[in-house]
Order: structure tokens, then C-alpha cells, then sequence
């Protein structure tokens, strides 16, 4: 039998992608791809703690596990949670898995679990000859030759089994009804009666390399000032204390609320939908409102060229240094020069751009 028969055969898969949240979202499009290939497939999707929580919100996926794997930065260390989860997925008898990663992953490890687990069909790139792990080995061309958008990336691999891109290849995220009725009174709460056109500034980034400035997102909410919205700072139960400082450093305040650690997922999703505009780092809430479509000025570090807001309107923000491109969690220059050359009056004239829909070098005109 062919290759291409047995992918086609295929109606249970499992999509592995154990990193973060805003990766789970750019490998959206490739799920739907590989939903839509065959009639009647269901796919599972198994993700990291942090990528399981968007379930609610994928229409593509009708079943997460969860799993915070021993070669995935800051996973626990637990054999036997690993033991486990290779009996979860021999007992869904999936026909095949197919493995997503950035390029400076590995695939085997993900692909050995699941052959203990008996599937038999793998897919995914590789650097090195995987022989049986994979019964489908894509050569990953990258670093050596210009990286692709990560999403790009995934559609190219699930391209070579039968799954062509879909006609929509936008990020997904199904914002529910309820949750903007709880965030609408959460925002009663804090003495906001309008229901959108705010903006959103999420100052905080899992890697320390990716965040700009506290005091500089202070000056650029206190120059926005003047556009007569309300900036409403996001943020996880953690990054409160990074919130309440960027609070207390600004020259005009009354405009803005701090709403970190007071939402969950979906609210803030739908915070983020009826935004006017997102002022972030380069983290899991841009590909959120890229999923929305919402526009978004995105303070870029050049720590890696692929996680660029796709198919939404927005302006990157950042200085060119010959450190780019450098993978790390940690300025290993300790400069941060990438984004501590933004001046905050280039976040505000970016905003003030996507606002007025002036901005001509995006993907898709601005969406009202």
C-alpha cells in the first residue's frame, strides 16, 4: 500500500505540538488542513499545559490531551507521567501522528512515544535520519535556507501527506458569547460602561530577551493619552507586579485600567477582539488578536525571524542589530538593544497609524 493511501486512510490523527500557546495557534491553519483532507477525520490534539487551554477555543480540534514533555523548556521531570501518557495514546489507537516543531527542535523524541504507542504513521521534519521513527521524513531545510513563517513552516509539512492548505489559512480562535458577558462585567467593575475600541497593552513575555522596557511602555500609554481611549493592560496573575509598575510610572494614568490576573483565556480573547489596537511583545496574545484580527503594533525582539503576526494588519517595532536571530530566552548581549532603540513616540505613531488605518505594507486591509 502507498504512502499516500495510508495518509488518505487515515481518520484519527494526532497533532503533537508540546510548545507554547502562540505556537499551538500558528499550527491552526495546518490542523484545518489536515481536518479537511479526508471526510470525517478527527483530529486530538496534544499540547503543553499552556497549549491545552486554547481547547475550548479550536474549532479543528475535537479532543486534547495534555502533556508537559521531559524535552520541552520548563517541563517537569515525572517518568512516570511519561509512562502514562504513552498508555493514553495506545489505547486511542490513533492511524497516525503527525509532530510539528520550530526548526531548533527535535521531532524524535515525540516521534519514539509514539511508536511505543503503536502508531505507525508519523510525519514530520527532521535534521537527522530518523529511520523508523518516522514513516514520513521531511528533510527540514532550515536554518541553511531562509526561514519560513512558522505557519508557512506547517502548512508545507502537512502539504506533503494530502492535506493542501485550506482556501482560509488564518490563525483560529473562537471567541464564545459568555465570555464577553463576564468580561463586560469585569470592565463594569473597573468603571468602564463602553463595549470596544479600547486598546490593549500586554507589557509582559515569558522570555526576558522579548520584552520591552517597563518605563518605556509607560511613556508610550502616557502619550496615547491624547487619542481619548481607554489603554487597558493585560497580563497573567504573575506579571502584576510588572503592571502595577508601568501603573505608577506614568505621567497620565486616568485613562488606563490594570486588568492583569483578573481575566481568563476567553475573556481576554474577546478583550482582544474588540480592541481597537494591541501594543504587545512578540507573545502568545499577538497571535491571539492575529486569530481575531485585530490590529497590532508588536514590539519585535530579533531573537528568532518566524512568529511575525500573520495575516492581520500591524507594524513591527525594533532596532536592527548584528546579534539578531539569536534563539535565546536571555539577552546574551545585555542590551536589549533590539527593542531598547523603540522609541516610545514610534509605539505611538504606530498606533496612531493602524488606528487611522494608514498603514499600506500588511497582509489584509484594516478590519473595522
Amino acid at each position: 500500500m502507498s504512502m499516500a493511501t495510508d495518509w488518505a486512510r487515515a481518520r484519527r490523527i494526532l497533532c503533537v505540538r508540546l510548545d507554547n500557546m502562540g505556537d499551538v495557534l500558528m499550527t491552526t491553519p495546518a490542523i484545518r488542513a489536515l481536518r479537511g483532507a479526508v471526510p470525517d477525520r478527527r483530529i486530538t490534539l496534544l499540547a503543553s499545559g499552556s497549549g491545552a487551554a486554547l481547547a475550548p477555543f479550536l474549532p479543528e480540534v475535537d479532543h486534547t490531551l495534555e502533556y508537559d514533555a521531559p524535552w520541552v523548556k520548563n517541563a517537569a521531570d515525572d517518568p512516570a507521567a511519561d509512562r502514562r501518557m504513552i498508555e493514553i495514546l495506545r489505547a486511542q489507537a490513533f492511524d497516525a501522528a503527525v509532530i510539528f516543531t520550530v526548526y531548533s527542535q527535535s521531532a524524535l523524541p515525540a516521534a519514539l512515544m509514539c511508536r511505543l504507542a503503536g502508531i505507525r504513521l508519523a510525519l514530520a521534519h527532521a535534521r537527522e535520519n530518523p529511520y523508523r521513527l518516522l514513516s514520513h521524513w521531511v528533510r527540514d531545510p532550515e536554518p541553511a535556507s531562509p526561514a519560513r513563517h512558522e505557519v508557512r513552516r506547517q502548512l508545507d509539512l502537512v502539504a506533503t501527506v494530502g492535506a493542501a492548505g485550506p482556501a482560509d489559512t488564518r490563525l483560529s480562535f473562537a471567541t464564545r458569547a459568555e465570555d464577553r458577558r463576564s468580561l463586560h462585567a469585569v470592565l463594569r467593575a473597573h468603571g468602564l460602561t463602553r463595549t470596544d475600541g479600547w486598546i490593549v497593552a500586554h507589557c509582559g513575555a515569558s522570555a526576558m530577551s522579548r520584552r520591552y522596557s517597563p518605563a518605556r511602555y509607560a511613556q508610550a500609554i502616557s502619550l496615547l493619552k491624547s487619542r481619548g481611549l481607554p489603554i487597558l493592560l493585560t497580563g497573567s496573575a504573575d506579571e502584576a507586579p510588572l503592571t502595577r509598575g508601568i501603573l505608577a510610572q506614568c505621567t497620565a494614568r486616568n485613562h488606563v485600567i490594570d486588568l492583569a490576573g483578573k481575566l481568563h483565556l476567553g475573556e481576554l480573547a474577546c478583550l482582544i477582539e474588540d480592541a481597537g489596537l494591541l501594543i504587545s511583545n512578540n507573545t502568545g496574545p499577538v497571535h491571539i488578536a492575529a486569530a481575531v484580527q485585530t490590529p497590532i503594533v508588536d514590539l519585535y525582539a530579533l531573537t528568532n525571524p518566524q512568529h511575525t503576526p500573520w495575516q492581520v494588519p500591524h507594524r513591527l517595532l525594533y532596532r536592527d542589530v548584528s546579534c539578531r536571530n539569536c534563539y535565546s530566552s536571555v539577552c546574551k548581549e545585555g542590551t536589549h538593544a533590539c527593542l531598547d532603540g523603540v522609541a516610545p513616540q514610534a509605539v505611538v505613531a504606530a498606533a496612531l497609524e493602524l488606528l487611522d488605518g494608514r498603514v499600506a505594507d500588511v497582509r489584509r486591509p484594516l478590519v473595522a
